[in-house]
């Protein structure tokens, strides 16, 4: 079927047949639900890290290299490992109660004792030896069970979000119903963002109930309501997957024979040594990779900015939880209005070179905000009533809202398509090696960049220009990358080919085959 069976308006807002809403909207809710957990995660793990004791945004560059990358390792090897011996669908199962169990313990004990399993002490002693400019290190230590929730919900984002749903999508999708589909995920991944961005800040402001049998302030009831609700919501996920499943929806028996005939044997090395010979994977994995550099050096220096103004832990939460809500509002705009026709009637290289293009512009203004003398900005701060302080945050707000904003509604969409004409077993491994792995490195290396620099300059603010020149090299990587992907991709998709596994004995590059009807339907 195709999308000029639609009348014009019904084309543009709702690309979907009828007889398709069965498996549409269960999948449509589900991504929604994963997604509204990962707002929800990526605000309360922030405001963890940042705002504990003797912490700050200087942690987060340790963070993601000495906790988040080697978790990234583990859950990658645990997946591949998963799927050499399981069914797609038992892989699911058993990663999404691996998540609940964590975030379960997580509320009943180790938020709760808190205090008494942070080891302060020793930590003060080891900041004492080591240089100042090693503090988030130390922090990473001292406040260690906010470590492992900040390492559990990256995980989120990465095993459950984007390898699990979206290689199921993927996977059940054809080509020509993903360039339909896809911009309603999109859609619907916003708009779990707006819900997190109302719910988040409302429950920061909670009042403390002392009727409630949990919590020593209101804070700490936030903490634990949030908490909750991902349980919740991952269970109703978990529902969703089983009938979409029980009802011939999700994974056919051919699909599952297939994973069964070319199991993931490779280990993670094997896994980067295939991605590597195949120009089109490297490509994706260079996208990822970049948009999570920059995503990391723009966010460091901004979170700083912010914790500066709201040092209080309810009122960070709150405000980036504010922040997250109108990043929403922009994607949903723009996923609404343009990105699934966008993709449609101007092509997959003009939707995939919006979001660089828009950081570049935004990136400058934040910047340049941040490193011209404090001076020459007076005026425009007592003309607009706010201070350089407010209006740092501001810019960066207003950058972070609009790269986010295009970053769910375009560069996921984008990637995912990209994915598509991909073999089974190409798909699996590209997936686990990219998106397992490969934004970890992306965001690895602007953390490496940062834990260098502190070292030199002792505070994020210090090292800020230098983090902008290495910005600009990483945007203009991003763009390039995103030009050389669009002229192989549009070549597949408008030949009919899919790109196979090689023969590892006779080519040292993927070939592209024609696809059979099975394959692209």
């Amino acid at each position: 079927m195709s999308i000029k069976s639609f009348s014009t308006i019904r084309a543009f807002l709702w690309p979907v047949h009828r007889s398709e809403h069965r498996k549409f909207i269960p999948m449509l809710l589900m991504i929604f639900l994963i997604c509204f957990n990962y707002y929800i995660l990526r605000i309360v793990k922030d405001t963890f890290v940042i705002t504990a004791p003797q912490s700050g945004a200087e942690t987060l560059p340790f963070l993601k290299v000495w906790a988040v990358l080697p978790m990234a390792l583990l859950m990658t090897f645990i997946f591949t490992r998963f799927s050499n011996y399981l069914s797609k669908r038992s892989v699911f199962y058993a990663m999404m109660w691996f998540y609940i169990a964590y975030f379960v313990i997580f509320t009943l004990f180790l938020y709760p004792n808190r205090d008494a399993l942070h080891p302060h002490e020793l930590a003060d002693t080891l900041q004492a030896y080591l240089p100042a400019g090693l503090k988030g290190l130390v922090a990473l230590f001292r406040n260690w069970t906010f470590t492992t929730f900040y390492v559990m919900a990256e995980m989120w984002s990465t095993m459950i979000m984007t390898v699990l749903f979206w290689g199921f999508a993927n996977d059940v999708t054809s080509v020509k119903d993903a360039k339909r589909f896809y911009g309603l995920f999109a859609i619907g991944t916003n708009l779990s963002g707006i819900a997190a961005g109302l719910i988040s800040p409302a429950l920061s402001t909670h009042t403390f109930n002392p009727s409630l049998p949990f919590g020593s302030n209101g804070w700490d009831q936030s903490v634990t309501f949030l908490n909750l609700i991902v349980v919740g919501t991952a269970l109703v996920c978990i529902g969703i997957y089983w009938w979409l499943n029980a009802r011939g929806l999700g994974y056919t028996q051919e699909i599952e024979n297939a994973h069964k005939e070319s199991p993931i044997k490779m280990g993670i090395r094997k896994n980067f040594a295939y991605l590597a010979k195949s120009r089109y994977l490297i490509l994706i994995a260079v996208l990822v990779v970049t948009f999570n550099v920059v995503m990391n050096l723009i966010e460091v220096v901004w979170k700083d900015q912010v914790n500066q103004m709201y040092p209080n832990p309810a009122d960070f939460n709150a405000y980036t939880g504010t922040v997250v809500f109108w990043s929403s509002i922009i994607a949903v705009s723009i996923s609404f209005f343009l990105s699934g026709n966008m993709i449609r009637s101007f092509g997959w290289t003009t939707s995939a070179l919006i979001s660089p293009i828009v950081t570049l512009i935004t990136g400058v203004l934040f910047f340049t905000c941040l490193l011209i003398p404090k001076d020459s900005i007076l005026g425009v701060c007592a003309t607009l009533s706010t201070t350089p302080l407010g209006m740092a945050v501001f810019l960066g707000s207003l950058q972070n809202c609009l790269l986010r904003g295009t970053k769910y509604s375009l560069v996921d969409a984008t990637k995912e398509l990209a994915f598509v004409p991909l073999s089974q077993e190409c798909k699996s491994k590209g997936k686990a090696a990219i998106d397992g792995v490969g934004s970890r490195l992306g965001k690895s290396g602007g953390a490496l960049v940062y834990q260098v620099l502190l070292m030199f300059f002792g505070s994020v603010m210090g090292s800020t220009p230098i983090v902008a020149g290495i910005l600009l090299i990483s945007i203009f990587a991003w763009i390039f990358a995103a030009k050389a992907l669009g002229k192989q991709f549009n070549q597949l998709t408008s030949e009919h080919q899919v790109l196979s596994i090689p023969d590892e004995d006779k080519a040292t590059e993927l070939q592209p085959l024609e696809a059979s009807s099975s394959v692209l339907r």
